[in-house]
């Protein structure tokens, strides 16, 4: 993917909010983590999508794929189609990101504020979980997890980033990191309940899920692991 096209297009996803604040934090985000530039290269999420984005922040992820719409018709035949979603709902805690989100969110795209644990959701093809099961204790986790896998669409795709647990000075930089977001967002910097990479793995496997793992700490301090876990078609 062109460097300068996927700059201009997070350029112009950022430029969708109206705060200030929001508006650097979308650019930054989306310039310095590597997940966002690689969902758009992967083709993890196909175009007309229903996606629902659980603890979606701000929306950045939404404001993305609104800015993919916008780009749709000088998109690089090179690359996957753009993913643009039928339809998005995106789930958070945070009033503020809420409001901000749905400043920025495009056609089709509905956020609200409400627990992953027991918020409703509709059946979805690709369920995205970016940094956020940590936040919940192993219970929280299980069951947001059991009712992703109850309705995630045949052949759709769990798409989960999690911190690898291991005794590393990547993991202690990225609780570390985790900790100041939380005070940025207004939330209590912990306690965060993180699992070794093999134990995530493994719980997405016994709910009937091919697993694929790809490394997402590329140009950063941290210990960040994609997993894609697909259900049978």
């Amino acid at each position: 993917m062109s460097a300068d096209f996927y700059r201009a297009l997070a350029r112009r996803a950022s430029r969708r909010y109206r705060d200030r604040f929001a508006r650097h934090f979308a650019f930054g985000k989306l310039t310095r983590d590597p997940v966002f530039r690689h969902l758009l290269e992967s083709g993890i999420v196909p175009p007309a999508a229903r996606l629902v984005d659980l603890g979606c922040g701000q929306g950045v992820l939404g404001a993305l794929f609104a800015a993919c719409g916008e780009e749709a018709a000088a998109w690089p035949a090179a690359w996957p189609p753009a993913p643009v979603p039928r339809s998005l709902h995106g789930i958070d805690l945070a009033q503020r990101d809420i409001e901000r989100a749905r400043d920025a969110g495009g056609p089709g795209m509905r956020f609200d504020r409400d627990d992953i644990r027991t918020a409703p959701f509709r059946t979805a093809d690709a369920f995205v979980l970016l940094d956020v099961l940590h936040y919940l204790d192993q219970e929280g986790q299980d069951r947001v997890l059991d009712r992703v896998r109850e309705s995630v669409a045949p052949g759709g795709a769990i798409v989960l980033r999690v911190a690898d647990a291991s005794p590393t000075l990547r993991f202690r930089i990225t609780t570390a990191a985790d900790r100041l977001a939380s005070r940025i967002r207004g939330l209590p910097p912990g306690p965060f309940h993180c699992r070794p990479l093999a134990a995530w793995r493994a719980e997405l496997e016994k709910r009937a899920l091919a697993v694929e793992a790809r490394a997402m700490s590329a140009g950063t301090p941290f210990a960040n692991t994609l997993l894609v876990a697909r259900a049978s078609a």
